[in-house]
């Protein structure tokens, strides 16, 4: 009797595994298909990159941060979070021809329609990172932390991106239209400059600055920008990380809660 269970376990997890593969091709699939939606994640954190470094570089210079150090990790994340937000925009294109009706009746866990969309997200928010990165090379770029502070920079995009997605999953779930996705959006902007996105907390305040106290991007950008600003200690990064764990996983939960409404 157990061996017949354990088979059936493994059957399910073999077609969950098959939905997922299924569900990350075609979202990239789309990439190619439809560049135009795509390709205004590689342009505008790159945009914002050379403008706030122009434009308020001279604000954190005069704190002695190089402006390129500074605003390189913030238009990394805010790059691969919209990057992943063209998941849900093919959610959406999905329910309205009656494609997503099709996924559900897959043979799989009802889960993997997230975590397959998570999968998906990883993979359009890895390009905008790598992009941002090798242009902030070419504006002149150091690494105090050498390549850990890389890896902290993708690290903090990829989870940022994931919460991102989570979060426009669990709203497209509910609405079933483009609010979802302009609610995200709105989200992480208020996410990313109510916090400490354009000079350090020592130099804010009144509102902004109590805002930026609170708010778990704070951390986010803390951890991501060490290597960057000289040594990479603890001190610095457990925050991040309880910011970004914590972040993914209500932002899951959402998503899997607004699934089940969906389905019922």
């Amino acid at each position: 009797m157990s061996a017949v269970v354990e088979s059936r376990r493994h059957d399910a997890d073999a077609r969950s595994l098959e939905v997922m593969v299924a569900l990350v091709r075609r979202s990239l699939l789309r990439v190619r298909r439809m560049p135009s939606a795509f390709i205004p994640s590689l342009i505008m954190p790159v945009f914002q990159l050379v403008a706030f470094s122009g434009a308020f570089g001279a604000a954190v210079r005069l704190l002695g941060i190089d402006p390129m150090n500074w605003y390189m990790p913030l238009n990394a994340i805010q790059g691969a979070s919209f990057g992943a937000l063209g998941v849900s925009f093919g959610l959406l294109n999905d329910m309205e021809t009656g494609f997503f009706d099709r996924v559900l009746m897959a043979p799989a866990r009802r889960s993997v329609i997230v975590f397959g969309s998570y999968a998906a997200a990883i993979a359009r928010s890895v390009v905008p990172v790598t992009f941002v990165i090798l242009v902030s090379f070419l504006g002149g770029l150091h690494t105090p932390g050498g390549p850990v502070a890389i890896a902290m920079v993708i690290v903090a995009s990829v989870m940022v991106a994931l919460s991102a997605c989570g979060l426009a999953l669990g709203l497209t779930f509910r609405m079933r239209n483009m609010g979802a996705a302009t609610l995200t959006q709105f989200a992480i902007f208020f996410g990313i400059f109510l916090s400490t996105s354009q000079v350090p907390l020592s130099e804010m305040s009144g509102w902004l600055r109590a805002c930026a106290r609170v708010n778990p991007m704070t951390n986010i950008l803390r951890f991501a920008r060490q290597g960057f600003l000289g040594d990479i200690t603890w001190a610095q990064t457990w925050g991040g990380l309880v910011a970004m764990v914590a972040m993914l996983f209500v932002s899951t939960v959402f998503a899997l809660t607004g699934l089940r409404r969906y389905d019922r």
